[in-house]
Order: C-alpha cells, then structure tokens, then sequence
C-alpha cells in the first residue's frame, strides 16, 4: 500500500505541477497545502485569503503557498470572460459570469481552463455536483471522451494474503459519479479506467466487464436488461479500444480465478487476471468497492476522476489531510500525462 502511494508521490515530485485547491475557508485543505509544499508534491495555488486560512489553522505555516481571493484577484475579470465565452450560448449574461467567476469552485475551474494551474482539487466542503458541475462547464471532456467517471484504486493491505490479486492493487469504476450508465458510458468506462490503470497505477490493464452472468450464463431480458447491456458495452469498449485487453460479460470469480475462468470463460485473456473491474451501475460499484475496503482491508483512494480534457478531481467531504495529499499527487501524475 505505502509503496503505491510513494510511487505516485515520488512520479508528483519529479513532474513539479501547479496545482489549485479550492477551499481555503477549510482547515484540513489548509494543512495538506502546507504538508504537500514541504513535501514538495506540487506547488500550491490555495483559494483563499491570508486572514481566513490564519483563522480556520492558525498555527500552519503558509511560506511557499500562493493565495488567491477572487474578491481582489487582478484574473477574475479575464476569467469572467472565459466563463462568459463558454456559457453564452446556454444564455448566460456578461453580468452572471462576473458573478460567478468568484465561485471558489468555479474560479479554480477557470485558472484550469486558462492554464494558470495544472489541475484543480476540490470537494473537502462542497458536494460532489457543485465540484463538478465547473468542470463539466468549462473544462468539458477530453477529445474523443463523451463521459465524465470516476474509479477507485484499491490497494491491498500487505499483512493480508490477496491470492486472486498478485499486484495487489485493482481498480473499481464507476462507483461515484454515474448512476445508470448505458452501454456507450460503460465502454467510455472502461477505457478510461484502464488509461488510470495504466499512467497512474502502473500495471498493465485487464479489464473485465462485470455482471451476474458470465458469457451469457444469464439473463434479465424480462426485467432489466442489463446482461445485454454489458455485454454491447464490451464490444464497444474492444471496438473502440482494440489494444487493450477488454472481455465480458464476467462475475466476479470468473474476473479473478483461474480455476473459475477455465470452466466459465476459457480462451479469454482477461478471465481469471483482471485487474481493473467495470461494475455494472453505481450500486455494485459502491457496495463491490466498500466490501472491498471493510471486508477485505483495501485502502480505496479515490473516487479519480476520468475523461475530463484537464485533471480535476473530488474530495470526499469525509476526507482527512492524507487523503487530500494523495489525491493532489494523483492529480499530478495525471498533469504529466495530459
């Protein structure tokens, strides 16, 4: 688990990406800009003014941490134009994107957009649609991606044995963002999640595709549909991506056992291997991620945000300092593979 983290954080240092936080009224977000400094992860630009961070962690030394107000920031009038740009012909008046421009969140997504910073962290105070919702607006996705999704990293714990994860690390998607992904979201899914699995993970993806049945063993045509689902999601994933090692329909123990995959699935490379795992909607992937973590001791980081053209992530407002200093390295890692 430490030596994924410290990968990561090591791949953050050498990059020396620019990096906002968002939320400088929050006392945690305050502490992990000045422990990611003194890290040297990244470099800090933090939303916020010196007598508000003083106030909410007054003994956090904030030398090497820029600090931006919107209310007096010389910017906010060039990104009220940016903002204005983009949202005009949704009806948005010059005088609203003055108004919004000072968002905090709405302001960190536009130092993104102009190229002031290399990525945007936010979420430790705002819900996950207030955090996102900028990016979807001004950021918008990657060419080529039409779904913004998420994944987790699940990171085994090393005390534990994990016989059916040699790496000991997988990743879990989409357990955040997308509710009721249709087949196009599922294969953008899955693509998505092998590129993270791949540029900030470090293995090499086997993705499966996961549902009750395995290979057409079931199906809920009566009721749901979603077997066929999964099973056009894949073959658009392998439409779209044919490098990359993509199969399903698959259960979980077909995805993971050799001994399963044999009987299940034979001939395919990703059964009994997998390593990154495309749950069917958000329930099974997040009660498949929490299981994960409560039962079987994983660390999750995350949720990682996927298919956004500029990396932009969301905080659990849960989040203690460590897990915002490890998604700022992550969001990094994804700054140098832009």
């Amino acid at each position: 688990m430490s030596n994924l983290l410290d990968s990561i954080k090591a791949k953050a240092k050498a990059l020396n990406k620019t990096i906002v936080l968002c939320e400088g009224e929050d006392k945690r977000v305050v502490e992990a800009a000045a422990e990611i400094t003194k890290q040297g992860l990244a470099k800090i630009v933090l939303i916020g003014n010196e007598a508000e961070c003083k106030k909410v962690a007054p003994n956090v030394d904030l030398t090497g941490i820029t600090l931006v107000d919107p209310e007096t920031s010389e910017k906010t009038a060039e990104y009220a134009n940016i903002l204005f740009e983009a949202r005009k012909a949704k009806g948005m008046t010059e005088e609203q994107a003055a108004a919004q421009a000072k968002d905090r969140t709405m302001f960190g997504a536009l130092m993104l957009k102009a190229g002031d910073v290399d990525g945007y962290v936010s979420g430790a105070c705002h819900s996950t649609a207030n955090t996102l919702r900028p990016g979807l607006q001004v950021i918008k996705t990657a060419p080529g991606v039409k779904t913004v999704s998420s994944s987790f990293i699940m990171v085994a714990d090393e005390k534990l044995p994990h016989p059916y994860n040699a790496e000991g690390v997988a990743v879990f998607a989409d357990c955040a963002i997308n509710i009721e992904p249709d087949a196009q979201q599922l294969a953008d899914i899955a693509i998505s999640s092998a590129q993270t699995a791949k540029n900030i993970v470090g293995i090499e993806p086997k993705v499966a595709m996961l549902s009750f049945s395995t290979k057409g063993s079931g199906n809920d045509d009566k009721y749901f549909k979603s077997v066929p689902k999964v099973q056009e999601a894949t073959a658009l994933a392998k439409a779209q991506a044919p490098d990359l090692a993509i199969d399903g329909e698959f259960q979980f123990d077909a995805a993971v056992s050799p001994a399963v995959a044999a009987l299940k699935a034979p001939g395919s490379e990703v059964a009994g291997h997998a390593n990154v795992f495309v749950f069917p909607n958000i329930n099974a992937g997040n009660i498949g991620y929490k299981i994960a973590q409560r039962f079987g001791g994983y660390m999750a980081i995350g949720p990682v945000c996927q298919g956004f053209a500029k990396p932009l992530n969301d905080l659990s407002r849960g989040c203690v300092v460590e897990d915002i200093v490890a998604l700022v390295a992550i969001t990094a890692v994804q700054a140098g593979n832009n």
